[in-house]
């Protein structure tokens, strides 16, 4: 596997992010001044500690779209460290599903890493990570669909975007 490249993605050295799945086609829409919120699954210290899913970063959006519509300078200046961009066979096998999007100077990876998880169960009743209630007061429920283990992008809801916005820029 040496000669396999590492996909760091998103990557917070130029605030970059890319993705070919259907599942995140709708961040193309993305529009400059939105937030972009970033978490991955972590293990908090001590011996025994559980897996919960922790807000590391987040983008405050410069620009998205389909990787097609950007001109070959946008591509190497604005996703040039993107690694769907940066390696010429994924991206020529990727570019027209490729979405893309650029975090601005306001964008920041987290020092410190928040949870935002509880357990709960599917309707299996299978364990499964959900949206904690705490978190649900800031962010919302997403109409009735706090599942976040493995999931397509969230849209926070008209009356929760104030305060989302406030909570998630005085993150560090």
């Amino acid at each position: 596997m040496k000669d396999h490249p590492i996909h760091f993605d998103p990557e917070f050295k130029t605030f970059t992010y890319g993705d070919p799945g259907a599942l995140k086609r709708r961040l193309r829409n993305l529009k400059a001044g939105d937030l972009l919120v970033f978490y991955a699954g972590l293990r908090s210290e001590g011996r025994g500690a559980e897996v919960g899913l922790y807000i590391i970063g987040y983008f405050v959006v410069e620009k998205a779209g389909l990787a097609s519509e950007f001109s070959n300078s946008e591509l190497h200046h604005d996703f040039g460290h993107n690694f769907h961009v940066m390696h010429s066979a994924v991206f020529r096998a990727q570019r027209s599903d490729l979405v893309l999007v650029k975090g601005g100077p306001a964008s920041r990876l987290l020092r410190k890493a928040l949870r935002i998880s509880s357990v709960g169960k599917d309707s299996a009743g299978r364990p499964i990570k959900v949206l904690s209630s705490k978190m649900r007061g800031i962010f919302g429920d997403f109409r009735g669909r706090i599942a976040i283990q493995r999931c397509p992008p969230r849209w926070v809801f008209k009356e929760y975007v104030s305060r989302t916005a406030r909570f998630v820029k005085r993150l560090r």
